[in-house]
């Protein structure tokens, strides 16, 4: 756009020279016809050398001209070819053709630089889900049957047990129980199991799970779920949606936020938050002991 209005004031200031120059030979003609009649020469060299003057500028405006019609692309005629009124016609689109033929070009000497490849933007990862709140609901309490138990071979106060909570292999089980249940009594009993705790070695042996009790520093007994239970049924509490953790982070401590509402009542029943825990729809019970944390 620029440039086309340049050209054009370019062709308007070519044009009014060229008027110029024909009105300055008309006055010398006018002048000559004067000194024949007697008028003084000094008027006549003054307007010959105005006429010489207007000459160098108009052929420096005119070499102006062309340099700038053929960096456009413009077709440039001699001064005794005339430009037919189709190829004025032509001339613009011709001019766009060329400017854009010319923006396609790379510059000599210098490489194209090809654009980077886009990098494909991930799509926005949509915000975790809201943590579940700290209560039983995240604990993992099954029924389990302790098909087995023995002392562990390195530990005198551990039994290593071998539990069926409902799954397709026991898993294996260490309990502090040594001082307080005798062997015989570990033998082929149900317990209430916690099954979602990050496994952890004891003395060399991987335990995978812990037995819960009712407990006090002079006693301790093995929660009994109701009579009809099956490994693997879980343990509800009313008012707590049972969700449990694949498995408890440590570092979050849901366990040790919820131990200290794990007890027992008055009528031996294991409750959390004074809820009583029920399998099928019946408590799970201590064996005696009331008013109790369980453990």
């Amino acid at each position: 756009m620029g440039s086309n209005e340049a050209l054009m004031k370019l062709e308007t200031r070519a044009v009014a020279a060229e008027k110029l120059i024909s009105l300055l030979k008309l006055q010398i003609q006018e002048a000559k016809e004067q000194h024949k009649s007697g008028r003084p020469s000094a008027e006549i060299e003054s307007l010959k050398s105005e006429n010489q003057s207007l000459k160098d500028e108009i052929e420096v405006w005119k070499k102006k001209l062309v340099q700038a019609e053929l960096a456009n692309g413009k077709k440039v005629y001699s001064s005794g070819e005339k430009e037919s009124p189709a190829q004025r016609n032509d001339a613009p689109a011709k001019n766009q053709t060329g400017s854009a033929a010319k923006s396609e070009k790379p510059v000599k000497g210098k490489p194209a630089k090809e654009k980077p490849a886009k990098e494909k933007k991930e799509p926005k990862k949509s915000d975790p889900a809201p943590e579940a709140p700290v209560d039983i609901g995240r604990l993992d309490l099954r029924v389990g049957h302790i098909k087995s138990a023995k002392k562990h071979p390195d530990a005198d106060s551990l039994y290593v047990e071998e539990v069926d909570v409902g799954e397709e292999k026991c898993r294996t089980v260490i309990s502090g129980l040594v001082k307080f249940i005798p062997e015989p009594e570990m033998q082929d009993r149900m317990a209430v199991l916690l099954c979602n705790l990050k496994p952890s070695k004891m003395r060399g042996i991987m335990s995978e799970a812990m037995v819960m009790c009712a407990s006090t520093p002079e006693k301790v007994e093995i929660l009994c779920p109701p009579a009809g239970s099956k490994p693997g049924d879980p343990v509800l509490v009313e008012g707590f949606t049972r969700n449990p953790d694949a498995q408890l982070n440590p570092k979050k401590k849901v366990f040790e936020a919820c131990a200290p509402d794990l007890t027992v009542n008055d009528k031996k029943e294991a409750c959390f938050k004074g809820v009583r825990w029920t399998v099928n729809g019946e408590p799970v019970l201590s064996q005696s002991l009331v008013n109790v944390q369980v453990k």
